[in-house]
Formats: structure tokens, C-alpha cells, sequence
């Protein structure tokens, strides 16, 4: 067995060194051409060998399923243009020293060619060889040659986007190191091929120029020597070189027609792995409404009169034949794999099958909530396409970042669609998905704001301002000048939503601030406090409580910018009460400047209004007889309470002021819900919250 081996893998070696001496040989005999004389016979052999190497080549690319299985296409390419320039330049050899000898003095493939192909007939055999040299040299070489640079340019072009696909597959595990290492060197090699098939294209152009300009070389050469040297006639001269030159350049381009076509037929190939046969028919002929067409046409040609009706009938028939049979060989198919798909399912499959009900719902139905949600009618979508230069989104953004630096959190994301069922100039506000603004404006209008003083009216569509329901008209924007000098504001439709926006979301700020928020804040605190935050969640204070507490400053309109005073009061705190209304009223005090800054400005002086104390002894008693939740106050008192603050509060409005109701610490939460929806005008503080650089003002006294 082993001398067996050994005398195998000795067998081997020999067969791979004598392949590998093939191409060396096949050049030298190209060179040897090129300066050696040679007889007719060896002359015959070679261009047989010639076309032979043609037909083999051209059969290769066609049944090659990849450009890469026949890399050494370019080399072969011009080893083969190589070979046959040199039968070119032994064949004129031949031709102008013996071609006075007759016909066969240069072969007999020349002479088959020149008498045979052509008839014999040099004028037929010019118009026949200029016909193959523009097939080759116009269409197909000059096709081909553009197909591979363009191939080779864009090759090149995606070589590191296919590496970075391979990275990510390999980084995924989707791939092992081994594909991967044979994904990159396909790649190499595929740049390599293009680019080397760009340059073998130029060697067949050249070739095929080669060519047109041997034979007109052939032709006056062999006339010149045949008439001086060889005293032989004009016509007689001109129709034996003519023909042995034609038969010469057809022996020659016939060859390199076929490796042409094999050259486009390679660089026109995809990267698939299939055949070129099996391709051309499979996508093609794959759908058969292209033959049913094409055989309809064909049957209205064929009936037209004066039209050959046999040729375009048949194959009219033969087309709709075609579809016929492929349209069954599909039904058929289908129904095999149905059959087989039966058979092989078990009778619990099967039973499955039948019963089987729609998808299971899961998690990933469920759709969450919008935190703020935009709905609007098909007619307002122009003001959220930037396409359409909608300028909304751009408002919005503005919005939240204004209320994100005026409140102290981040306020989220507005999610905007549309919504067929609102009328059509209707947006919806929502939070959590429950609505809380709606309105209806027009897009192409602005609106005209009555402030409250205007020195005249202006044409348009009376409504509201939504925001803060001011008297307001729908005006066209050729108004806008007009409407400003009367002392109207004038504003656009994307400016009354997001005005209406920002105001819903200031009213609505509690509710946007949920446990999220909370720790972020926390986090981006801790950045630069460390120690005021550490050990606060949860040893001393929940999460949640802290939430709360933020949630009813906001409830009152107070920011939460300071976060530092926050926290630092809530560690006082933390330990002598958990109860978030004490924590509130706590960090309240300790905001007291930021909170008077925000009503009064810088003003030393405040304003305010305080209840008389007969009434505010008997608050106190309505409330702790109900247990401190304000709904002991007798409902008389109250609707006199609510009617001398309202009017306490519009005095203020006309002096310019602000509204501020005085009171103990003790009814301050109890009045500031009492007062917020029906006097939102009107803050409430204890006397705790007024800092001591402010001198109170007592405007009214309520009760008295």
C-alpha cells in the first residue's frame, strides 16, 4: 500500500509539472511563429488548435456557475490573443512568399475559408469579413469593455462596505472565522478579477483593430508582389491575394469573435451560483403571462394580410404552447408540494392545522401610552410636513426646551399623528392618552389677538384664542399689517397650537413628572453633590415620596430647578416626618425667594390680601373638625369667600399687580386647592414663604 501511494503521489507530481510547462509553451511557440518560417501543414494544425481553444473557452464561460471559478479567465484571454496574432503574422508570411503558387499555397483552412465560407468571391468575402469586424470591434468588444471597467470601478468601490458586513456578521455570530476568512479572500479575488478583466478587454479591442489593419496590409502587399515580383496580371494578382488575405483575416476573427463573447458573457454574469442557461430560463420564462402577450401579438401579425402568416402563426402557437405547459408544470408543482406537505405532517399536525386559530396576542400588542400626545385633522398635516414647509415640529421643540429650563426636568418627547376621525382644522391635545385641549384653527389664516384694547375691528372669522381663551379672528396674512396697526397680535396657526401646547403643559406639569425623571435628576444632582444625595433613596426617603413631593410643588406652580435646596430640606426632614403635604410646605419655605421672585419680581414691596382673623380662626376649626381636608367650610362661607376673592383678584389684575392671598401655613394647602381652579390668577403663601428682605403690603382684608 505504500509503495502504491508513493508511486501515485510521483505519478501526480509528474502531471502537475508538465501542466504547469503548458502556458510557458504555448508562448514560446507564439514567439517561434512570430520569427520561424513554417510549413502549410503545421499552419493547418494551428488554426484548427486556434479555433478549437475558442469554442472551449467561449463553452466554459457560458457553464461556468461563478465569475471565480474561471479566475484565469483575463490570462487566457490574452494568451490566446497572443497565440493568434502570431498565426496572424505566420499566415502572411505564408501567404505573400508562396500565394502566387495558387489557392493552396498557404493551407487548406485558409483555402476552405477563402473558397468555401465566401464562395470564392473576394467582393462577398470583403463584405463579409467588415460585417464580423463591426460585430466584434463596434458591439461586442467595445460592450464588454465598458462592462468591465464600470465592474471593476464599482468592485473596488464596495470593498469596504462588504468588509464591514463581514465584521458585523463575525462580531454577531453569524458567521465563524473560517467563512469569514473565505467571505474576505472572495472578495480580494473578486477585485482582482474585475480589475484584471478591464485590462484583458483592451488586449481583444486591440485585437480586433490588429486585424482590419492586416488584412488591408495583406491585400496591397501581396497585389505589389505578385504583379513585380511575380509578372502575374492585375485581376489575377488582386483576386488571389484578395482571397487568401479574407480567408486569412476570417480564420482569425473568427476566433476572436468567440473569445469576445466569451469575454462579455464573463463580465456580464452575476455573482449567483447558477449556470448561465439555467439563469437565461429561469428568469425569463418564469412567469408565462410574457409568452401569453408575445403569442397574442404574434397571432395579430400573422393575420394581417400580406404578412407571412405561416412564420409568425407558428410561432404564435409555439409561444402560447409554451405558457400552456408551463402554466400546468406550475399548477402541478404547487400541488405536489401541498401533497407532500400533507403526507408529512402527523394527524396531530393535521388536526392542528385545521383548528387552528388567529395569532396569539402578546405583550407586544399592547401598545403603550404617549406621555403627550398631538392628534390632527387631515387638513392641519401641512403644518407637520416639513415637505410642505410645516414649521410646527420646529415650534414644539421650542416649547419643550423653554419649559424644560423654566420648570427643571426634562419634558418629554410630543408624539404627533394624524387622526381621520377629528374634523378635518381639529387638533387634539392628550396626556397619558386622556384629552385635555382640543381646538379648531385654519392653517392658511392667522389669527388676530384682541389683547384687550384695539382701536377698530378687522374682516374675519370671529373665535377664541385656545391657550387663554382671549377674543380672537381668523384673518388672510395680507392682513397682518393692517390687523398690527389696530392693536391686534397677530400670530400663525403653528404658533396658536404651540402656544395652546405650552400652556396645557404648564397647567399639566405635575403629571409629566413621574419616577424617571425623579432619578435622573437625582443622578445629574450627584454629579456635583455626591454627599447631599448619598444615603437619601432609600434609606431615608422613597423613591416615590420624593416623586410625590416634586409633583405637588409643580401642582402649585413652583419649578424644580433648585434641586439642591430640595434635597437638602428633605434630609432635614426626612427624619422627623414622611408625610409628602409636610415635606411640600418644608421645601416651599426653603424656596420662599424663588417662589415671591417668580409673582412679585424684585419689587421689595408685596402685595397681598389676608383674611380677616375671626375668619381664619373659624378655617381653622371647620378644618380640623373634617380632618384637614377643607371640606368642613360651610358652603355659604364658601361661595362668599369665593365671590371676595374673585373680586379682590380682578382689583389687583387692573392695578397691574399680582394677586397674592396671605395666610397661616396651616390653610395654605387648603386654599391654594380651593382657589386654583376657579381663581388660577391667584397664588397663595403662608406668612412662612414671605422672606425677610420683602415689607408686606395688605391691600384687602377678606371677611371683614
Amino acid at each position: 500500500m505504500d509503495l502504491k501511494a508513493t508511486l501515485g503521489s510521483l505519478d501526480f507530481q509528474r502531471v502537475r509539472q508538465i501542466q504547469g510547462i503548458g502556458a510557458p509553451i504555448i508562448v514560446l511557440a507564439a514567439l517561434a511563429m512570430v520569427v520561424l518560417p513554417m510549413p502549410a501543414l503545421l499552419l493547418d494544425m494551428l488554426f484548427s488548435f486556434n479555433i478549437a481553444l475558442a469554442l472551449v473557452v467561449l463553452l466554459v464561460t457560458i457553464y461556468t456557475l461563478r465569475p471565480l471559478e474561471f479566475a484565469a479567465f483575463p490570462t487566457v484571454l490574452l494568451v490566446t490573443t497572443l497565440l493568434r496574432l502570431a498565426l496572424n503574422v505566420a499566415s502572411t508570411r505564408v501567404v505573400l512568399l508562396r500565394g502566387h503558387e495558387g489557392p493552396d499555397a498557404a493551407g487548406n483552412v485558409i483555402e476552405a475559408f477563402g473558397s468555401v465560407v465566401i464562395g470564392g468571391n473576394y467582393a462577398v468575402g470583403l463584405v463579409v469579413f467588415a460585417i464580423l469586424v463591426i460585430i466584434n470591434f463596434v458591439v461586442v468588444t467595445k460592450g464588454a469593455g465598458r462592462i468591465s471597467e464600470v465592474s471593476a470601478r464599482f468592485t473596488l468601490d464596495a470593498m469596504p462596505g462588504k468588509q464591514m458586513a463581514i465584521d458585523a456578521d463575525l462580531n454577531a455570530g453569524l458567521i465563524s472565522q473560517d467563512q469569514a476568512r473565505t467571505r474576505r479572500d472572495d472578495i480580494a479575488r473578486e477585485a482582482d478579477f474585475y480589475g484584471s478583466m478591464d485590462g484583458a478587454s483592451k488586449f481583444v479591442k486591440g485585437d480586433a483593430v490588429a486585424g482590419i489593419l492586416i488584412l488591408f496590409i495583406n491585400v496591397i502587399g501581396g497585389f505589389i508582389i505578385g504583379m513585380v515580383q511575380h509578372d502575374l496580371a492585375f485581376s489575377e494578382a488582386l483576386e488571389i491575394y484578395t482571397l487568401l488575405t479574407i480567408g486569412d483575416g476570417l480564420v482569425a476573427q473568427i476566433p476572436g469573435l468567440l473569445l469576445s463573447i466569451g469575454a462579455a458573457i464573463m463580465v456580464t454574469r452575476q455573482s449567483a451560483s447558477a449556470d448561465m442557461g439555467q439563469q437565461v430560463l429561469s428568469q425569463m420564462f418564469d412567469n408565462p403571462k410574457a409568452l401569453i402577450i408575445s403569442a397574442g401579438l404574434l397571432f395579430l401579425m400573422g393575420i394581417v394580410p400580406g404578412m407571412p402568416h405561416l412564420a409568425f402563426l407558428t410561432l404564435a402557437f409555439a409561444a402560447g404552447g409554451m405558457a400552456y405547459l408551463m402554466h400546468r408544470r406550475r399548477a402541478a408543482a404547487a400541488l405536489a408540494e401541498a401533497e407532500a406537505a400533507a403526507k408529512a405532517a402527523s394527524p396531530e399536525q393535521q388536526a392542528a392545522a385545521a383548528a387552528a386559530a388567529p395569532k396569539e396576542l402578546g405583550w407586544d400588542d399592547v401598545r403603550p401610552v404617549d406621555i403627550i400626545g398631538l392628534e390632527v385633522g387631515y387638513r392641519l398635516i401641512p403644518l407637520v410636513d416639513k415637505g410642505q414647509g410645516g414649521e410646527l415640529l420646529n415650534r414644539i421643540k421650542g416649547v419643550r426646551r423653554k419649559l424644560s429650563q423654566e420648570l427643571g426636568f426634562l419634558v418629554p418627547a410630543v408624539h404627533i399623528r394624524d387622526n381621520l376621525d377629528l374634523p378635518p382644522n381639529t387638533y387634539r391635545v392628550s396626556l397619558m392618552g386622556v384629552s385635555v385641549g382640543e381646538a379648531e384653527i385654519r392653517h392658511d389664516c392667522e389669527m388676530a389677538i384682541n389683547p384687550g384694547q384695539v382701536f377698530g375691528r378687522v374682516d374675519g372669522i370671529d373665535t377664541k384664542d385656545p391657550a387663554f381663551g382671549l377674543e380672537a379672528t381668523w384673518i388672510s396674512p395680507d392682513q397682518r399689517e393692517h390687523a398690527q396697526t389696530l392693536g391686534y397680535t397677530v400670530v400663525d396657526a403653528a404658533t396658536v397650537v404651540a402656544t395652546h401646547l405650552s400652556q396645557v403643559l404648564t397647567n399639566n406639569a405635575a403629571s409629566l413628572l413621574g419616577h424617571e425623571e425623579v432619578q435622573n435628576l437625582l443622578d445629574i444632582l450627584a454629579k456635583n453633590y455626591p454627599k447631599l444625595v448619598e444615603g437619601l433613596v432609600p434609606e431615608m426617603l422613597p423613591l416615590g415620596h420624593i416623586a410625590k413631593v416634586l409633583q405637588n410643588l409643580l401642582n402649585e406652580g413652583v419649578p424644580v430647578r433648585d434641586m439642591r435646596s430640595i434635597i437638602q430640606t428633605l434630609k432635614e426632614y426626612a427624619m422627623k416626618s414622611q408625610d409628602p403635604d409636610v415635606l411640600t410646605a418644608a421645601c416651599r419655605i426653603s424656596l420662599r425667594r424663588m417662589i415671591c421672585q417668580e409673582i412679585n419680581g424684585i419689587d421689595e414691596e408685596m402685595p397681598v390680601i389676608t383674611l380677616a382673623p375671626e375668619l381664619e380662626q373659624m378655617l381653622h376649626q371647620s378644618m380640623q373638625a373634617a380632618g384637614n381636608e377643607g371640606a368642613g367650610i360651610e358652603p355659604g362661607l364658601a361661595e362668599r369667600m369665593q365671590g371676595a376673592l374673585i373680586e379682590s383678584a380682578q382689583q389687583q389684575e387692573l392695578a397691574g399687580q399680582p394677586a397674592i392671598l396671605l395666610t397661616s401655613g396651616i390653610l395654605r394647602s387648603t386654599l391654594s386647592r380651593f382657589v386654583k381652579n376657579t381663581i388660577p390668577s391667584l397664588r397663595v403663601l403662608s406668612y412662612q414663604e414671605i422672606p425677610d428682605d420683602k415689607q408686606i403690603k395688605i391691600i384687602s382684608s377678606i371677611g371683614q
